[in-house]
């Protein structure tokens, strides 16, 4: 049997994004790090998006005023600086890197959000980042709902069914719980797993294992997860790793909606490797 080979970048994602002295931005940051590119310098990032902010604070006089505040922010970023959202491309694993974003100034509703928090708190607004399905956004208290990947437009219920009928079709009913703020990990999981879907997609099953290795350090119970490392592994050839993991997602959710496909693996990988 194979010996799964360690890797230190892994443990050093999990031992950073569990440290609370460092903020959402410079987590996301490094995970870009770990995941694309090593000579990544963290702190010109941050240094970077402390400039887009402390430029637009010049420009507010002390207004403290949310509304005028929120009018503001949108005219500075996506009219001046140029921010949108990535309509063409949206599936570049680009996209999802903070560093790549700042730099083209494009991103998807993840990644334009939490850009778009961090340069609020810089004008004394205090927006929240919502793991809406389908779609990240952000909100000011539970009165004003924002999203950054469409120009921080004013987002209504009537909106927010839109999103979700065009992402899972009519058969989800939007609930007030949707709007809850999401926590710095369930952010860092959204990113991975979008990152994770991307590489797929594209073959790159070592990247995808990745971020599926960076999400269990923090999720290392998530049945997503141990499924998606046991298709990974059999995608690469290692049945041997592959069938406890799919054999502990049948473990873990019985009762799956896709426990036949993921039987059939099962047996195909059997199969194969004479176990």
């Amino acid at each position: 049997m194979q010996t799964e080979k360690f890797d230190p970048f892994v443990s050093e994602w999990i031992s950073f994004s569990k440290n609370p002295n460092y903020n959402l931005i410079e987590k996301c940051l490094k995970l870009a790090q770990i995941l694309e590119y090593g000579d990544l310098d963290i702190s010109k990032y941050v240094e970077k998006i402390n400039e887009i902010g402390n430029s637009l604070r010049m420009k507010i006089n002390g207004v403290k005023n949310p509304t005028y505040l929120i009018s503001m922010l949108n005219e500075y970023l996506f009219d001046e600086l140029g921010f949108c959202g990535a309509e063409e491309d949206y599936y570049d694993p680009g996209n999802s890197f903070l560093n790549i974003v700042l730099d083209k100034k494009t991103g998807i509703p993840i990644s334009l959000s939490i850009i778009y928090a961090e340069v609020a708190k810089n004008i004394g607004l205090d927006l929240k980042i919502v793991g809406f399905p389908g779609h990240v956004i952000v909100k000011h208290k539970n009165e004003i709902i924002l999203d950054p990947f469409y120009r921080g437009r004013l987002l209504t219920i009537e909106n927010l069914e839109e999103i979700l009928d065009r992402n899972f079709g009519e058969g989800v009913e939007f609930v007030p719980e949707y709007l809850n703020e999401a926590t710095t990990e369930q952010l860092l999981t959204r990113l991975l797993r979008n990152l994770k879907n991307a590489y797929t997609q594209s073959y790159a099953y070592d990247n995808a294992m990745k971020c599926t290795d960076m999400i269990l350090g923090i999720q290392p119970e998530s049945p997503e997860e141990i499924r998606d490392k046991g298709i990974l592994e059999e995608r690469l050839l290692r049945y041997d790793r592959a069938l406890p993991l799919l054999n502990k997602y049948l473990e873990l959710e019985p009762e799956a909606d896709d426990a036949d496909f993921i039987l059939e693996l099962i047996k195909s990988v059997r199969e194969k490797s004479n176990l």
